[in-house]
């Protein structure tokens, strides 16, 4: 394999067979973001592609908002696979698709693209990586779960409420800083709520804000703590719950994962708590993009060693 650019441009893009003539295998699958030079996707799905017998590699391209409907209309001028997508483009994305599926139409956000018949297709894969990643975490389905996200205005929190609603959980509260979000959202999502179930001591869909106090009342009737806020990235970020709320019980899933014991999964291992980092659901959201693109299984192995093996000292 001839080694690709750590970055490419969406000018690059516009002249792909002149931008990448000795690169082998060529180039098919990529990734697009502002900024771009920080994803591990490549380090990710290049094992995979190798381990398939795929002969395509995948690049990183830096696509800037304006130029993100041509770059995509690219993808089918080039012989492109597909893409994925991230910051800032998962949501503006959806005008530009041909056809979308459920899951990325309920989210409002696309972060696979797949190039088939020059359509663009376009899909969700963090929820249902999400999803998988729970159940790798924790031995538990999110149906079986009573769920409570910090930070669920949007973003990643919305689309693992969303996942957590269409696969019925047992029980969901949305906590975000601006409270009529989380109840917009809990709104949106309150059709999955209404069949029969036994009735509990509480409500089976709650949006609350996010002080001590409301976070408190719950915690006796939640399985799940999701974080997906950015809170634990940088040192001196504030606590994204108190230690104090965190019970045995209670499995723990903070969405970040660098650096990969967040204060908010030592204190939860303190409290006796099971707990996890987001890597996980990076790696079954690659792994589910895969499967959109080439309808077969994932090599999930070597795709986890790859991502562990970007963490390696260089």
């Amino acid at each position: 394999m001839s080694t690709s650019k750590d970055v490419y441009t969406f000018a690059d893009l516009c002249d792909w067979s002149q931008s990448t003539r000795d690169l082998q295998p060529p180039a098919k699958l990529s990734v697009f973001g502002d900024p771009i030079a920080h994803s591990r996707s490549p380090q990710m799905h290049n094992p995979a592609l190798l381990a398939a017998g795929i002969d395509a590699q995948y690049v990183r391209l830096h696509v800037q908002p304006d130029q993100l409907g041509d770059a995509l209309q690219q993808l089918k001028e080039q012989n492109f696979t597909g893409t994925n997508l991230t910051i800032p483009h998962k949501a503006a994305a959806i005008e530009h698709m041909d056809d979308i599926d459920e899951t990325a139409r309920r989210i409002g956000a696309v972060n696979t693209v797949l190039v088939e018949d020059q359509k663009l297709i376009g899909f969700n894969s963090d929820a249902p990586g999400f999803a998988r990643a729970i159940r790798e975490e924790f031995s538990v389905d999110l149906r079986d779960l009573r769920i409570l996200i910090i930070g669920a205005g949007g973003g990643a929190g919305r689309a693992v409420a969303v996942q957590a609603a269409m696969d019925r959980c047992e029980r969901l509260v949305l906590a975000n800083r601006t409270t009529d979000k989380a109840e917009a959202l809990a709104a949106e999502l309150s059709p999955f709520f209404k069949e029969d179930r036994v009735s509990g001591p509480m409500a089976r869909l709650e949006a609350i804000s996010l002080d001590e106090a409301a976070l408190e009342a719950q915690m006796d009737n939640i399985d799940l703590i999701v974080n997906a806020t950015s809170l634990g990235m940088k040192r001196g970020d504030p606590e994204a719950l108190p230690s104090a709320l965190i019970q045995p019980h209670h499995f723990i899933y903070d969405m970040v994962y660098s650096p990969a014991r967040t204060h908010l999964i030592a204190q939860a291992e303190n409290a006796g708590a099971r707990a996890a980092n987001g890597l996980s659901m990076l790696l079954h959201q690659g792994a589910i993009s895969f499967e959109y693109w080439f309808n077969r299984e994932a090599p999930l192995e070597a795709m986890r060693k790859g991502i562990q093996d970007s963490f390696l000292p260089s």
